[in-house]
């Protein structure tokens, strides 16, 4: 691989592997809405000797890390075998978990990888409020404790809380949680209008983008001063502090989507920008057991367009935005979900523009009007 070829200018850094298209959990702000599998294997799951083989060419293409998600990722009758494939790779490894299928086995498989991390599920401080949320009776207590095995086992751990009225008023709590288990950080995700959240931002149920812009401040402000633990508050770039963006050292983090570096591999064998692929037939790059993965990493015209089009081609509030370059629009897959267009303004900062709340400061000044 020279510098000049493709693969080293756009090198393929993470393979996002969704396992399966079923969940043992029913939450009702779920971007993705997974169907009901409450014991695994009721599904449609993803083939272990078709993600080896991904694998194999992704490696050639400078293929560093597997996410492996879904659904829920432990649910896969096969995940011994999948944590296997992906230590013999020598690949980092990182989890998106419910947390409610963790047993000491697979926590300790986990954790032989390289630099395991996983990032489990914990939508409120007790059980009442995060059952409410994720929909199963019994999954908080497991939730938690499989958070704890992960980290016993010597896997790097986060809790995620997505962040909605119902559970707004528990963040210090939560924090205080993850403190108590054992997580290295402690992220807070937005409720996306996608899927199952779009009927939460219908109903009210999802905090607007000025409640969301003050809580975002409390806890770059206020709550990360009182913990030790690294926060994500997942707002765009637009709304932190300049010092909270370039000093990640104050316990505050600040990450965008990879979107140059990152491919999903979904559990029916599909490529895709991501999961949304599951919903947005556009966004499916072709089959894994048919196309080279070469093939479509390189040539693929979505993704051939995203690389040659970000961050200039984007459009409204987030065109003129001084942080473009970083964020990229924040999330492509939303915003082609919501409007079908790969360069629309994200959400979040459109309704803030809209509103009047979109920080000025981040605003590229018009182009002055010619004579």
């Amino acid at each position: 691989m020279t510098n000049s070829s493709p693969e080293a200018r756009w090198p393929l850094r993470t393979l996002y592997a969704y396992l399966t298209e079923g969940c043992n959990l029913l939450c009702r702000h779920c971007w993705l809405a997974p169907r009901l599998d409450s014991s695994g294997g009721e599904r449609p799951v993803l083939d272990p000797r078709l993600l080896a083989e991904v694998l194999r060419q992704g490696r050639d293409l400078g293929l560093e890390s597997v996410k492996l998600t879904g659904g829920e990722p432990f649910l896969h009758p096969d995940i011994l075998r999948i944590l296997d494939l992906v230590r013999e790779e020598g690949l980092q490894l990182a989890l998106e978990t419910n947390g409610t299928r963790v047993t000491p086995e697979l926590a300790a498989a986990a954790a032989s990888c390289r630099r395991p991390f996983a990032s489990v599920s914990l939508d409120g401080a007790d059980a009442p409020s995060h059952e409410y949320v994720r929909g199963v009776p019994g999954c908080f207590e497991k939730a938690r404790e499989g958070l704890r095995m992960l980290g016993a086992a010597g896997v790097r751990t986060q809790l995620i809380l997505t962040v909605m009225r119902h559970n707004a008023g528990q963040l210090e709590a939560v924090v205080r949680m993850a403190e108590e288990l054992g997580a290295g950080s402690v992220k807070f995700n937005v409720v996306q209008p996608a899927e199952r959240g779009e009927a939460m931002h219908r109903s009210g149920e999802a905090l607007s983008v000025r409640e969301l812009v003050e809580l975002g401040h409390r806890v770059e402000h206020e709550i990360s001063a009182r913990t030790p633990l690294r926060l994500h508050f997942s707002y765009p770039m637009a709304f932190r502090s300049l010092g909270h963006m370039f000093h990640p050292e104050d316990g505050i983090g600040c990450s965008t989507c990879g979107i140059f570096r990152i491919l999903g591999l979904l559990a029916d064998g599909s490529y895709a920008l991501c999961g949304v692929g599951s919903t947005v037939p556009e966004l499916l790059f072709g089959h894994a057991a048919t196309e080279p993965l070469a093939r479509v990493w390189l040539e693929n015209p979505v993704l051939k367009q995203i690389r040659q089009g970000l961050p200039d081609r984007l459009e409204g509030v987030c065109g003129r935005c001084l942080m473009r370059r970083r964020c990229r629009g924040a999330c492509l897959a939303q915003n082609f979900y919501s409007t079908r267009s790969l360069w629309a303004p994200y959400w979040f900062c459109q309704a803030a523009e809209e509103e009047g709340i979109f920080p000025a400061s981040r605003l590229a000044e018009a182009a002055p009007a010619a004579n």
